[in-house]
């Protein structure tokens, strides 16, 4: 967990030398003591990453934040600075599977991900008692084919009024369109596809997987986009099979991996710990 009145920045850019010790050195100038630093440099494309967290100085963390920006932009950074013990408001987008729902939910009220779940929205009603065991607000908004775009702005409008700054798909069971995501431009929208993407991308990928006949299939936590399931990816991980394993098999051993790649890639996107660039990621220790 982040120690309270500490700063992140993730920054990227063309790199050069000195890269390191020039943020090092400011954060040094201007009062503040570096907890954890990590980067990495894209070899070919010749782009420098660095993720670094460090105590704010006595000048304050609002003001430690906006000066750090303006001087890694002047040394040609794009530039992301976030209060590291801010907790960020979350909404969960869900149908009728539960098994993220609950993994989220439980993780979250044990401490494991810090931020605030604020609402939980749905295109059923299945999951509502459960929610409301949680003490958790449920958004029933029915979606079909001729009230997509009507349900779309209801969610919209539901974000905006909650001030909600992180969706996340656990299951949901809809594609959201490009109008929906362009307007969730500044609040990114993480799912969870039940298949080792770029493999079995849309629907039935259990059964895409099983009349294949792979051998391993897999779960993948990516950032929406509008390509459906191409979007930058935060977390995969696979689970071997056999031709001895059925349709069913195979979802129930997806199951457990889809709860807990979407877990990792949550917990890193609520510790500032991913950096995305082009339809890529660096996810720093």
């Amino acid at each position: 967990m982040s120690t309270p009145n500490t700063i992140v920045a993730l920054l990227h850019g063309p790199d050069r030398a000195g890269l390191v010790a020039k943020t090092s050195g400011w954060i040094y100038e201007n009062g503040g003591n570096i907890l954890h630093a990590d980067q990495h440099r894209d070899m070919a494309a010749e782009i420098f990453f660095q993720r670094i967290e460090w105590t704010a100085a006595p000048s304050g963390l609002a003001a430690d934040a906006s000066l750090f920006k303006r001087f890694a932009e002047t040394l040609g950074m794009t530039v992301r600075v976030a209060d590291a013990a801010r907790r960020t408001k979350v909404a969960i987008f869900v149908s009728k599977f539960d098994h993220c729902f609950h993994d989220l939910i439980l993780r979250w009220k044990s401490g494991d991900h810090a931020c605030d779940i604020v609402a939980i929205v749905s295109n059923h009603r299945d999951l509502e008692a459960a929610a409301k065991g949680y003490g958790l607000p449920y958004h029933y908004i029915p979606v079909a084919a001729g009230t997509k775009a009507a349900a779309e702005t209801k969610q919209l409008e539901l974000l905006d009024q909650l001030g909600i700054e992180l969706v996340i798909m656990a299951r949901y069971m809809q594609v959201l369109s490009a109008d929906f995501l362009a307007k969730c431009a500044n609040r990114p929208v993480i799912n969870i596809h039940h298949s080792f993407l770029p493999a079995f991308a849309g629907g039935r990928p259990y059964q895409q997987a099983h009349e294949r006949g792979v051998k391993l299939i897999g779960a993948t936590a990516h950032y929406a986009t509008p390509v459906l399931d191409d979007g930058p990816i935060i977390q995969q991980d696979v689970v071997r099979v056999t031709h001895r394993h059925g349709v069913n098999d195979l979802v129930r051993k997806g199951r457990d991996l889809e709860k807990i790649v979407l877990a990792q890639a949550v917990r890193w996107h609520l510790e500032h710990r991913v950096l995305v660039y082009g339809n890529k990621t660096v996810v720093f220790d």
